[in-house]
């Protein structure tokens, strides 16, 4: 067991977390003449590392998740979504969100095809929450750096808010808030083709371009927050404001992320870096679905689809939902690190 264990730290240290790179880049500054003890020299070494990690982790997870994308279009999303009814209807949409896109906008015309072929409105919306809020890369990404009791834990709860968030969407019968273009919609069955193993390598690489170019600046940006907040910003700050000794810190961290725009991949360096000024777990992990489910782009995008009424009540679900997760992880912040 102590094997498996040590085992299971190196991967989580050295492959995901890649903490030899760090120590690398720290040995390189210094020999360039740079303090990396210093607020300068931190930032840069916490820049170059972050920036690094990010991307090989961010490319080789896209390709992946492409490479498993492939599997499920949204003709292919459709028909399995449309052989579950209830609850499982909605855990299944849940699940195939985790294998879309990485933002909530990217999201959106998904949902809008899924509404308009005839699928539960509530169904339609488990996906929508999910979708930008767990996906297999957040839950490798968050396993770098949080450990994976918080990963698999962080996954779970998105996983419920999407289930009972779409459940009570379509206990409250709001498809009459649905625009009327999207329910008079026609939906036309086109099969997906039969891809081959190179077709879909092929498919995963351009998603890893495409989508790289369009997160880059989000993770520059995240990235240099992070290395802001970890290195100039007192600790005693940080604390004061989403610590144990402010009640309000998850509602203010969550008020906070929703008007952001960014993905989990620039999301989690400021995460990172206010966990380690003292930060509350849950407090952070909120900051993160805020930014990630709820951003100011994605609501608006959203709105041509839905009536003030349906989007009123989808923000406050996740919203609700995001808060009382982050309370949750506070209380037992505990038996997860």
């Amino acid at each position: 067991m102590e094997i498996l264990q040590n085992v299971w730290l190196f991967f989580q240290e050295q492959v995901l977390g890649m903490k030899w790179l760090n120590a690398a880049i720290g040995n390189l500054l210094s020999m360039a003449g740079l303090d990396i003890t210093g607020r300068l020299g931190g930032s840069i070494q916490f820049f170059i590392y972050d920036v690094i990690k990010i991307t090989v982790l961010l490319c080789v997870l896209i390709f992946i998740i492409s490479y498993i994308q492939s599997y499920f279009p949204p003709e292919r999303s459709k028909k399995i979504m449309g052989r579950f009814h209830g609850v499982w209807a909605n855990i299944i949409a849940a699940l195939l969100g985790t294998v879309t896109p990485f933002c909530s906008c990217s999201s959106i015309p998904l949902f809008i095809g899924f509404t308009s072929a005839g699928l539960p409105l509530g169904v339609t919306f488990s996906f929508l929450i999910s979708s930008p809020m767990v996906d297999l890369g957040s839950l490798v990404l968050l396993m770098s750096i949080f450990g994976a009791k918080v990963a698999i834990v962080y996954v779970v709860v998105g996983l419920i808010i999407a289930v009972v968030g779409g459940t009570i969407i379509e206990k409250l019968h709001m498809e009459n808030y649905v625009e009327e273009f999207i329910r008079s919609a026609s939906s036309v069955d086109i099969e997906a083709p039969q891809l081959t193993k190179k077709e879909r390598a092929l498919y995963a690489k351009e998603q890893v371009t495409a989508t790289f170019k369009k997160v880059l600046p989000y993770i520059l940006i995240g990235v240099g927050i992070g290395a802001a907040i970890h290195n100039w910003i007192p600790e005693s700050w940080i604390e004061t404001v989403l610590g144990s000794n402010n009640p309000f810190g998850v509602v203010l961290a969550t008020m906070l992320g929703i008007p952001m725009y960014a993905d989990i991949f620039g999301t989690i360096p400021v995460a990172e870096a206010l966990l380690y000024k003292g930060a509350q777990l849950g407090t952070v992990l909120s900051f993160m679905m805020a930014v990630t489910t709820l951003s100011l782009p994605s609501l608006i995008m959203l709105r041509r689809a839905v009536k003030p009424k349906l989007l009123a009540l989808f923000t406050v679900i996740c919203t609700v939902g995001i808060i009382i997760v982050g309370y949750l992880f506070n209380a037992f912040q505990f038996l997860l690190v």
